[in-house]
């Protein structure tokens, strides 16, 4: 999808190439979103509502790497199948992300406890938003064939309705989960100080650092999608301005970042300390004695770790 946009008027050789960096970074990102949904199916620790989205997002994440690997099977049907399935886990995968900061919003900034009644609603958002963006997708389009990926867009329609069915969602997305995120970090940095002024010295430290790491790392989720996309957007900008002239380093950038896309939601969303936690205790039933003699701390001090970056947290009201 993205890859046949950023591929018009290129040479074929320079088409190789973006094939090239396209099929390594999808499957990188393949790798990396398939195991966190291994994780999710195999470890039923992990099974609780905050986790499951990131299941969710880690599916679309996969099946959107799967098709990219994909590429052009062949004109017809599975042209078509593979550039509309693309655009539909790709719209999903970052609507899931806006799922997860409403969770943790509504859960630490609003104290309510009913974000699980909610499921069907998220599901309803998601997969019925990228339906609809994905059929009106294709208003407007003239199929074509490069000879690596399905249906460029040659008409100024069909770029148009391009921008407006995933750039606008897309940005739209980053805008929410800024200022959610926003919020929520303000809202825990408020709940860490009022804590500091009332508890001893130790718990304060231990506080302070257990909410810097969440603060850290929720912090990383709106870079993901500016990070994964704003090349992108660039590219398809300069492409309305100048639409016979492609620079090559653009679109080498642009097909690149927004093929890791699964790949930085996985390490990011998916890699959290329930996460490792789970995998280590797996691991030291099939730890050899002679290494744990050499790592004997190790299960021990990561059993100690907060239990998930995505779990819900209470704040308590001092008295």
């Amino acid at each position: 999808m993205t890859m046949a946009m950023a591929t018009g008027n290129l040479a074929a050789h320079d088409r190789q190439i973006l094939a090239a960096v396209n099929g390594g970074a999808s499957s990188l990102s393949f790798v990396g979103s398939g195991f966190i949904v291994l994780c999710y199916l195999l470890f039923k620790e992990l099974r609780k509502f905050s986790f499951k989205l990131v299941f969710y997002l880690a599916l679309s994440d996969m099946l959107c790497s799967f098709f990219s690997i994909i590429g052009d099977p062949s004109q017809g049907f599975f042209c078509y199948a593979q550039g509309y399935t693309t655009h539909f886990f790709c719209v999903a995968s970052f609507l899931w992300t806006t799922t997860i900061a409403f969770t943790l919003h509504r859960t630490v900034v609003r104290h309510k406890t009913d974000v699980e009644d909610l499921e069907s609603m998220f599901h309803l958002y998601v997969w019925g938003t990228s339906l609809v963006m994905t059929v009106i997708r294709s208003i407007g389009n003239d199929h074509g064939h490069l000879g690596v990926w399905c249906w460029e867009q040659r008409g100024q329609t069909g770029k148009v309705v391009h921008f407006i069915t995933f750039y606008v969602p897309l940005w739209g997305a980053i805008l929410f989960n800024g200022f959610t995120y926003f919020q929520v970090i303000r809202m825990l940095n408020n709940a860490t100080r009022m804590a500091v002024g009332m508890s001893e010295r130790g718990y304060q430290l231990d506080a302070r650092a257990d909410n810097m790491k969440a603060l850290n790392r929720w912090g990383y989720y709106p870079l993901i999608l500016i990070g994964s996309w704003a090349f992108g957007t660039i590219n398809r900008v300069h492409d309305f301005i100048e639409p016979g002239h492609k620079i090559f380093w653009l679109s080498v950038l642009d097909v690149g970042m927004a093929a890791l896309m699964g790949l930085f939601n996985s390490i990011a969303y998916g890699l959290n300390s329930s996460v490792r936690r789970a995998i280590y205790e797996r691991l030291d039933l099939f730890w050899p004695e002679k290494l744990r003699r050499w790592f004997p701390c190790s299960s021990k001090s990561r059993g100690q770790q907060q239990e998930s970056e995505l779990v819900s947290l209470k704040i308590q009201d001092p008295q």
